[in-house]
């Protein structure tokens, strides 16, 4: 079982106080996902200690920014989040160290464990919560199986899962790194035909199961894109004016030097035979 000891070298940035506050909730969450073998655990660790900046962030930080605003009803996101009434948007933000985010998502995260989020949100970003609520997403999304290959790759298709791309990857192999150092793990020894040493690519397919941070970074990450796109635009019509610009003052230097010319050769006296 994992030990204060062992979670602190993981995550230095860690209090010790905070340490051993979380400890029995995460190690229970751990147990009853079956994360406590030690090629599980190391991948798990890893993956929250970058998600929630070890433990230090439980829940969203809510501004609203202009992104949090359309979590509130009548938008399309906010409809996709399952969020149908005025407020919903901050009470159902983001919660635990890999944050569920929605009213129908937190519907279906506490059905499946028991625990009525809908009446109480709050409770997502307790630790007894909160730890469940990463496990059940760790569990359904199929990591542990991935995690047992305990390879490079199964990590990076880890991330992709979670993350949906590899943002914040490096850090998140440097916490692997550690884990897997501090509870001993180390690559399975390759075996032909085994399944474990399948590429990634062929790995199980990835299960469907979504916290709300999916719908999210489909639909507010391109509309970021286009918001910094539009400069582009600008550039291009100043681009262009420029190019008119330049032109105009080149054909009234033509201009110019025309008439200079015209009028040299209208002075210049005729010689007499």
């Amino acid at each position: 079982m994992l030990s204060t000891e062992q979670l602190q070298s993981i995550m230095p940035g860690l209090p010790a106080k905070k340490n051993s506050e979380l400890l029995p909730f995460l190690q229970a969450a751990m147990t009853e996902f079956a994360i406590e073998v030690p090629a599980r655990a190391a991948a798990f660790l890893a993956q929250l200690a970058h998600e929630s900046g070890q433990f230090r962030f439980m829940e969203e930080i809510w501004g609203p920014t202009a992104a949090q605003r359309r979590y509130e009803p009548r938008s399309t996101l906010a409809a996709s989040l399952g969020n149908t009434e005025a407020g919903d948007g901050k009470r159902f933000k983001g919660r635990g160290p890999i944050q569920v985010t929605g009213r129908s998502n937190y519907r279906r995260f506490g059905d499946l464990l028991g625990v009525p989020l809908v009446s109480d949100p709050a409770r997502a970003a307790t630790p007894d919560i909160a730890f469940r609520i990463a496990g059940l997403y760790w569990s359904k999304k199929g990591l542990n199986e991935l995690a047992d290959r305990a390879t490079p790759d199964a990590f990076r298709e880890i991330t992709r899962r979670i993350n949906g791309g590899f943002n914040g990857l490096d850090d998140r192999q440097k916490f692997y790194a550690s884990a897997c150092s501090v509870l001993g793990v180390t690559p399975p020894p390759l075996e032909r035909g085994a399944e474990r040493d399948a590429p990634v690519s062929v790995a199980p397919e990835e299960p469907v199961f979504e916290r709300g941070f999916e719908v999210i970074r489909a639909m507010v990450r391109p509309a970021r894109k286009r918001k910094k796109a539009a400069p582009a635009g600008k550039k291009k019509k100043a681009a262009r004016a420029t190019t008119k610009s330049r032109k105009a003052n080149t054909g009234a230097r033509h201009v110019k030097t025309g008439t200079r010319v015209k009028k040299r050769k209208a002075a210049a006296p005729r010689r007499k035979k």
